[in-house]
């Protein structure tokens, strides 16, 4: 399946695709009610790699044309004038760019003085294609891309047990030669192991969580 498939299929109303994502398990990871969210919009704000996603008070950015996007481009020329943006997401997006230096100069440029970047990318996850997947990073790695921004809160938005459970079912998907046992393998093993995730509540707080995390974050503030 295409990646625009993938996206289309999120949106979609046919009765299959909608059956589809109500048997789809829950998430086998929980957010860290800890990580900051309450930083100030502006009048504009920006949201990469939003296909797929509502993301109401943002200007929704990616690649593909498709219904909920407002502007298709490429991340490394952002077509928008330099200090725009009060506030900036970069959600899981950077792992996915092959240059995200340029990238990450691009948001500083697009960023409006005294405004806020939200940057969220994986460390211990599986390879996924959207379109295509180049590195993981660590909250250092994030930091060394914008070295004229401030760090204002950095920490892990899921946790070991997300690791635990995102690797133990593609481990399993793995061991089977037919897709449709492996959609099966999904569906069962998602619904059984996903009441584990809360463990990251207690394990989020623990100062070792950092040596399997699953994902990342870093707010960032342009001087101004």
């Amino acid at each position: 399946m295409s990646l625009e498939q993938l996206y289309r299929r999120r949106l979609s109303r046919n009765w299959r695709d909608r059956l589809a994502r109500l048997l789809e398990p829950p998430a086998p990871f929980i957010m860290n009610p800890a990580e900051p969210k309450n930083f100030p919009l502006g009048r504009w704000n920006l949201y990469l790699g939003g296909a797929g996603r509502t993301v109401a008070g943002y200007v929704n950015l990616d690649l593909l044309a498709i219904p909920g996007v407002d502007v298709a481009a490429d991340a490394q020329q952002l077509p928008f004038p330099s200090a725009l943006f009060a506030r900036v997401e970069c959600d899981a997006v950077l792992e996915h760019v092959r240059c995200p230096d340029l990238v990450m100069r691009e948001i500083e440029r697009v960023l409006a003085p005294g405004g806020y970047l939200h940057l969220v990318t994986p460390f211990c996850h599986p390879f996924h294609e959207y379109p295509r997947d180049y590195r993981r990073f660590t909250p250092d790695g994030l930091k060394s891309l914008a070295p004229n921004l401030t760090v204002i809160a950095e920490g892990w938005r899921t946790g070991p047990t997300a690791t635990l459970l995102v690797f133990t079912i593609e481990y399993a998907k793995l061991l089977l030669p037919w897709r449709a046992w492996r959609v099966a393998a999904h569906g069962i093993l998602g619904w059984l192991l996903f009441p584990l995730r809360y463990l990251d509540l207690l394990l989020l707080r623990s100062p070792r969580a950092h040596r399997i995390g699953n994902h990342c974050y870093l707010w960032l503030q342009k001087p101004g």
